[in-house]
């Protein structure tokens, strides 16, 4: 069996001592999930927030309501807060954020489809990627699974010291 991006996740942050958390919105805990899917998980994923709601967003991860208010959950910066806020609030190395909308209908005047993800980590600014992906649903948020967390595995290999 190949090996899974969750699999190369925790093998790269494992090699480097590193710690992750993720804060969901679209994918609900799917990104949780696949990282604890992988025996030895526990050495590097602290835990999650599903921030499925938008109030939710603000209170725990501090996503600034002004910007929420302006731009709605869908869009770059809510990303980059709620990374910055999970990686925070769990005291981990890295955090990682997805939202987005799976459908089937728009959200905050977005297509469905746009997702944003965002990672959070030392000594670099917080990455953050946008997303157009297509299919049912279910299959954005497992693209979106996917998709955030190649992010992840690319951030940790730029900017953890080996």
């Amino acid at each position: 069996m190949n090996p899974t991006t969750a699999d190369e996740a925790h093998r790269v942050l494992d090699a480097r001592g590193a710690t992750v958390a993720t804060a969901e919105s679209l994918t609900g805990g799917l990104i949780g999930a696949a990282l604890t899917g992988v025996a030895g998980s526990s050495s590097t994923f602290r835990g999650a927030v599903v921030a499925y709601a938008t109030g939710v967003k603000a209170a725990l991860l501090e996503v600034p309501p002004a910007l929420l208010a302006e731009h709605g959950a869908v869009h770059p910066d809510v990303a980059r807060y709620m990374a910055e806020g999970v990686r925070r609030v769990l005291g981990t190395t890295y955090g990682v954020a997805v939202t987005g909308v799976a459908g089937p209908e728009p959200q905050d005047g977005m297509p469905v489809g746009t997702v944003y993800a965002a990672v959070a980590g030392p000594g670099a600014p917080t990455t953050v990627a946008e997303f157009a992906l297509s299919g049912t649903r279910g299959e954005i948020r497992e693209q979106t699974v996917e998709q955030a967390l190649r992010l992840l595995v690319a951030d940790v290999a730029r900017t953890t010291p080996k």
